[in-house]
């Protein structure tokens, strides 16, 4: 199969891409993210529509953030979009004339960074995607691994602390509490009240006070030396680095993938997860350690991996 477009479903805008079979993204198409369910479907065609325009598409892939049937074919469940048993396939397909393939926008990230991105040369990668939540995605045996019901590699919803802090999805003490972009905030904010004498840089990019604290903020103050900010990170990175090596005892992968925008911040994030992942790591001093790679592809691996998704039927 030659050309496909990929679609990426974000908070504010809805793109779509044009991408070879080289994962090579040829023309691209935004739309804004509408307010209801319908709307978003709009969008979605709207979008495909115009990027496939001059070129010979031949399927779609759409990364949808929510649980997929195991046909690929419904949103079960989607928080943020209100999609309960949507099914997206059938609708898109009706209304652009081809063959539409339905994925978890954290699956279709992972696929895309094995692919074309930080996977190339491994067999077994799992990915993580430190966004505002925690998704990730499962690739064993050049595979990607989905679950019975499609389902699988829900890793921010694995529950790390009895009781814990409540999550979004109902559950309390989900791992995404604890390692997320939100959770960096969260971090960062109760150090700085607790010793604003140790967040003075971090507290002068924002408004002054804990509560102006944004994600951007703890990044550049870091990278100045801030001690909030620098520890703030490191607990991040704490968790996040126990989740994997946890994830490590259960799939033995040659790689590890750290994508989302956490990780664009390099070896600022990276370093310490890799040490917290040596340091929790069971039976780590006698067995090979995977690697705890940086994510190459960015904001487009969800897109390229729909993509080629689709591609492969």
């Amino acid at each position: 199969m030659g050309l496909t477009i990929g679609v990426d479903i974000g908070g504010t805008k809805i793109a779509a891409g044009v991408v070879d079979e080289e994962g090579t993204i040829l023309d691209t198409h935004k739309v804004s993210t509408p307010s209801t369910p319908e709307g978003i479907v709009d969008a979605i065609c709207a979008a495909v529509s115009e990027a496939g325009k001059g070129h010979d598409v031949e399927a779609v892939g759409i990364g949808a953030a929510g649980y997929v049937d195991d046909k690929r074919a419904t949103v079960l469940f989607a928080p943020n979009i209100h999609w309960r048993h949507e099914p997206l396939k059938d609708k898109v397909e009706q209304r652009v004339g081809l063959p539409v393939v339905v994925e978890n926008d954290a699956n279709a990230a992972a696929w895309g960074e094995y692919r074309f991105g930080a996977g190339q040369g491994h067999d077994d990668v799992i990915c993580i995607t430190l966004g505002t939540g925690l998704g990730g995605g499962i690739i064993i045996g050049n595979k990607l691994r989905r679950g019975r019901f499609g389902v699988a590699a829900e890793f921010g919803h694995i529950r790390v602390v009895p009781d814990g802090l409540l999550c979004g999805c109902g559950s309390q003490g989900c791992w995404e509490q604890y390692a997320s972009g939100r959770a960096l905030v969260r971090y960062a904010k109760q150090r700085a009240n607790a010793t604003p004498e140790n967040a003075r840089i971090l507290l002068s990019l924002g408004d002054g006070t804990p509560d102006g604290i944004q994600g951007k903020h703890i990044s550049d103050a870091a990278r100045q030396g801030d001690k909030v900010a620098v520890d703030s990170f490191r607990e991040l990175a704490r968790w996040a680095g126990a989740g994997l090596a946890d994830l490590a005892s259960l799939f033995d992968p040659s790689a590890f993938i750290v994508g989302g925008g956490v990780s664009d911040e390099g070896e600022l994030v990276l370093d310490p997860i890799r040490k917290s992942f040596r340091r929790w790591l069971v039976g780590g001093r006698y067995r090979p350690h995977a690697q705890v790679l940086a994510a190459q592809l960015g904001g487009k691996a969800g897109l390229v991996g729909a993509a080629d998704l689709a591609r492969q039927g």
